[in-house]
């Protein structure tokens, strides 16, 4: 007959073969569901509770990175836990339960701890992995996305230059009949002429804008009376759309280098956006701060507010959410291709409780 030494050291060696055997599974397992890392921590999750001392009774709870497991049917237990670490920050925890009436924390092994951190650790390959996976998609995603801009840019450079000259010829003479006409029907079918030209020649000056074909004349200026300006000249908008502005400077000189007409067409295209977004009776606020070495441009209103959905896509050239004749969808690409050519950002969130902030980021110097 085997003694009781004999014995113990049996039970500690089947449960150190329970121990590998459960590590060496976990590891195949991550290795097998590489694309699926969801899939993983759930088998995972359901694999472990075997190599414990008290099988019949373990149950596990896992959370990580938006993922969630618990098997526990107990309201009280007591837990052996585990940190998940990735690039030195808790992201989830892996913890082995049994009920609370029957056991005590005693009744785990420090094995059995050593064991889960190493679970732990396969689990944090797999976040790693799924992370991994996620920033290369949204990097080939901007690449694409910069090829096609890049294409386009080039298209509409020479769409913009082929259409200049007939639009001048065209305004020109809608002009000079207006000036030599006494027929009154005449001259106001001459201004419905003048009047589409002169939109169409806007239309050309973003398209410019968007492939960068205008020039920048760069030069440090005081940003708040180039914003105070731009706010001015937008007044009578604000008044018809009955409209409350509000800018809110957090210092008194900010400086920047900057080119202030294509800086002040970036705020007439997001102010303008603002009133559109609006209802009446809405306030808009316009907060300007410096921040570190940035200069840091918010507009804010109060109205319907951009779903979440089609964000990423406002900054595209040609995307509207405005009926068929009232946006040509290339304001906020042309704000978003300026403020990229300043070496700086162009962001879009939400407004609480309603309503959408644009923020504007530019370095202080190129």
């Amino acid at each position: 007959m085997k003694s009781q030494s004999e014995n113990r050291i049996v039970i500690k060696l089947n449960e150190r073969i329970k121990e590998l055997t459960c590590l060496y599974e976990v590891s195949s397992i991550v290795a097998l569901h590489v694309n699926s890392p969801e899939v993983a921590l759930e088998i995972i999750a359901k694999r472990i509770p075997s190599a414990w001392q008290y099988p019949q009774d373990a149950t596990v709870s896992l959370t990580v990175d938006g993922f969630h497991y618990d098997n526990s049917p107990f309201e009280k237990t007591i837990k052996q836990e585990a940190p998940i670490v990735l690039e030195g920050h808790t992201i989830g925890y892996i913890a082995i339960h049994y009920p609370a009436s029957r056991y005590e924390q005693a009744h785990f092994l420090q094995e059995e701890k050593i064991l889960l951190a190493q679970i732990a650790n396969e689990i944090s390959i797999v976040i790693e992995r799924k992370r991994n996976k996620q920033r290369e998609t949204e990097i080939q995603r901007n690449l694409s996305r910069t090829d096609r801009l890049t294409i386009l840019g080039e298209i509409t450079a020479g769409i913009a230059h082929e259409l200049n000259t007939p639009l001048g010829n065209i305004l020109g003479f809608a002009e000079l009949i207006q000036q030599k006409t006494n027929d009154g029907q005449v001259a106001q079918d001459a201004q419905k002429i003048i009047n589409s030209a002169i939109f169409a020649r806007e239309v050309v000056k973003k398209l410019m804008f968007f492939s960068c074909e205008m020039p920048q004349h760069m030069q440090v200026v005081d940003v708040k009376p180039l914003v105070e300006n731009a706010l001015k000249l937008m007044g009578p908008n604000f008044q018809k759309a009955e409209l409350e502005i509000q800018f809110v400077c957090l210092k008194e000189q900010v400086y920047a280098q900057l080119d202030g007409i294509q800086l002040t067409q970036v705020l007439f295209n997001l102010l303008s956006n603002a009133i559109y977004a609006s209802k009446p009776k809405g306030v808009v606020t316009v907060t300007l701060a410096e921040e570190k070495n940035d200069l840091v441009l918010m507009i804010a209103d109060e109205g319907t507010g951009i779903p979440e959905a089609i964000r990423n896509q406002i900054f595209e050239p040609f995307f509207t959410t405005k009926p068929v004749g009232e946006g040509s969808g290339l304001g906020l690409s042309v704000a978003h291709g300026i403020i990229k050519s300043h070496r700086g950002k162009l962001t879009c969130g939400a407004n609480y409780p309603k309503g959408t902030i644009f923020t504007l980021t530019l370095p202080l110097k190129q």
